[in-house]
């Protein structure tokens, strides 16, 4: 089982957490650099993939609603940014959505559907309003697309990882395991 985990976490990192900048829209297109512009922030790859995580574990209709609560306030939260409506703390709210996400996936917090889409959509409008501050030339609605298909993606590798090791013995330990290495991320992140 370690062996399956270790593999899946060597994966995940290969295929999630490029090391270069962002791509600049004028070389690569908006839509390019709002796809790749998730996976270049450790503190967004460990929450998309928390999302999926914390779905995975809840079951049930969460499943997609949580993630799909999570990719339409996100959405939302760009659409304020793009108007030039601020948001106290973004910041901030983004580093402690790490740590929270990670103790709900660690402390295999079930909710029901509805409270836990809500809580995820307070952390999205903040996660939707980063992305739409750092725009810059890029087309606001090719980028936005962009970013909200890696998004979903990255919801989705985290139900694929939390439905998989579900299946192994010992499986809803690793989910927890991998919630608190999330949780402790977020705060090295928060204070380092």
């Amino acid at each position: 089982m370690i062996r399956r985990i270790t593999l899946a976490f060597a994966t995940l990192g290969a295929t999630a957490a490029p090391a270069f900048a962002h791509l600049n829209p004028q070389e690569h297109g908006s839509f390019m650099a709002g796809l790749s512009h998730p996976l270049f922030g450790l503190d967004h790859i460990l929450v998309m993939v928390a999302v999926g995580l914390w779905a995975a574990q809840t079951g049930g209709r969460a499943l997609w609603a949580v993630p799909a609560a999570f990719v339409a306030t996100m959405a939302a939260g760009f659409g304020l940014a793009v108007c030039g409506i601020g948001l106290p703390f973004v910041e901030p709210a983004i580093l402690a959505s790490v740590v929270a996400l990670g103790l709900l996936v660690a402390m295999a917090v079930k909710l029901d559907t509805a409270a836990s889409a809500a809580l995820v959509a307070v952390f999205a409008l903040f996660h939707g309003h980063a992305h739409g501050g750092e725009l810059g030339a890029a087309g606001a609605l090719p980028f936005g697309i962009g970013f909200v298909a890696a998004t979903a993606l990255l919801h989705l590798a985290g139900i694929a990882v939390g439905l998989g090791i579900a299946r192994l013995s010992g499986g809803a330990v690793a989910a927890r395991i991998i919630g608190g290495l999330t949780a402790l991320t977020g705060l090295a992140l928060a204070f380092g």
